[in-house]
């Protein structure tokens, strides 16, 4: 375990002065954890984007979110961002009125982190208990009461765990910048050892609960109408600059959609459309909108939309598919079977991938996947090279650990 520190050491040593003073918790943080090996039980932070709760959070939410330039880069982003959230307000708050007032994701995370705790603690013992905390980007709550959370409860274990199963620098690489910028500050000693779960794309028990949720919606077409619906898989677009940095998260939502469609046995005809697309620059397309208006003029009306990137019903699902997009497709597009698959929310075949996907990620002691330490090709971020080296520096002390004789005393 020494010669992993010391190693560890010696390349933060090599490495740039900005890099030394960021990476030097990490071989801290992963030797207090080798001496308390869970004793105290391990803290799940579920990350995600996450959205108001009520209408006078819009504007604080907006505010944040244009603000991040890892999700929405735009010029002169901190005199810009605040201009483009407080003319949105308006319009936004339009729309949470039209699904009640707030979004309902903190209300699922909640809830699929409490099935998860229960599910983890009756199948990791070893690792037991587990307690889920939330740690949003844009919304309570935010990624600094998580962490302070995690501290109060006593907690020295945890692993930051990302509810965009598909992996993208603007989404799960801010949260764990995010995270690493408030480790800086509210826990400079490394006194707990974090991991990360950065990416499940593929995962099977996850493919099996979006086949279970396409199928329970196939159900609902007609039996002679049904082997012709047309499946629109849906996720959140992004801009194609940050695509041409080598993004990967329109590869891994292409490979979930093919996991998917493999195990459904490609017994209908699909497409991959993208949505949410903000201002005039150029995203990764073809839009959701577009894609539904084409099938609608070429004939079709049996179309099953399947947010194919979302793991809990929120306004892109709520709004923008079902009523958006929905009073659309049938009133002007002639789509008038368009269907809905239901977001997973707390499905159990869904909390099943989650506690599989953890209790794996634990078994294998490490701090996270190996594709977390290559950077986008293009991409000259610090704050984003600066995470990836303190996230993954715990590997080589983690597996160092592991490979230790089991003490006698």
């Amino acid at each position: 375990m020494l010669q992993a520190v010391l190693a560890a050491s010696a390349r933060a040593r090599a490495a740039p002065a900005t890099l030394r003073l960021l990476s030097t918790a990490a071989p801290a943080a992963a030797a207090a954890a080798a001496s308390n090996n869970n004793k105290n039980g391990t803290a799940i932070v579920l990350m995600n984007m996450g959205g108001p709760a009520t209408l006078d959070e819009v504007e604080p939410f907006l505010g944040r979110l244009f603000g991040d330039p890892d999700i929405i880069p735009i010029p002169f982003q901190s005199k810009l961002g605040p201009w483009i959230a407080k003319n949105r307000t308006p319009k936004i708050k339009n729309q949470y009125a039209q699904i009640g007032g707030g979004s309902p994701i903190r209300m699922w995370t909640e809830k699929q982190g409490q099935m998860l705790e229960r599910l983890l603690d009756e199948t990791s013992p070893e690792t037991a208990p587990h307690k889920s905390f939330v740690a949003f980007r844009y919304a309570a709550p935010l990624t600094d009461e998580a962490v302070r959370a995690v501290q109060d409860a006593g907690f020295t274990r945890a692993v930051a765990f990302t509810q965009y199963p598909q992996y993208s620098c603007s989404t799960t690489g801010s949260s764990l910048n995010e995270l690493h910028r408030q480790l800086r500050v509210h826990d400079k000693d490394g006194t707990i050892q974090w991991s990360v779960i950065d990416r499940w794309p593929t995962h099977p028990k996850l493919v099996d609960a979006f086949l279970d949720r396409i199928q329970t919606a196939l159900q609902q077409y007609p039996e002679n109408e049904r082997d012709s619906v047309v499946i629109v898989f849906s996720a959140h677009s992004l801009p194609m600059t940050v695509i041409e940095r080598g993004d990967p998260y329109v590869h891994e939502v292409a490979a979930t959609v093919q996991a998917v469609m493999d195990k459904l046995g490609h017994t209908h005809p699909y497409r991959l459309a993208w949505q949410s697309k903000v201002g005039p620059r150029a995203w990764m397309g073809p839009q959701t909108a577009d894609v539904l208006e084409a099938l609608g003029k070429k004939g079709h009306k049996n179309v099953l939309l399947v947010p194919i990137a979302f793991t809990s019903d929120h306004i892109e699902t709520l709004f923008e598919l079902d009523i958006e997009y929905g009073t659309e497709a049938r009133e002007k597009w002639g789509l008038t079977g368009l269907k809905r698959a239901e977001s997973l929310n707390d499905s159990p075949i869904f909390i099943e991938a989650m506690a599989d996907v953890v209790k794996a990620h634990l078994a294998r002691n490490v701090a996270a996947s190996p594709l977390l330490q290559l950077q986008c090709p293009m991409c000259t971020k610090e704050s984003c090279r600066d995470a990836k080296v303190y996230f993954t520096a715990y590997n080589a002390t983690l597996q160092a650990k592991a490979k230790e004789p089991a003490s006698t005393l």
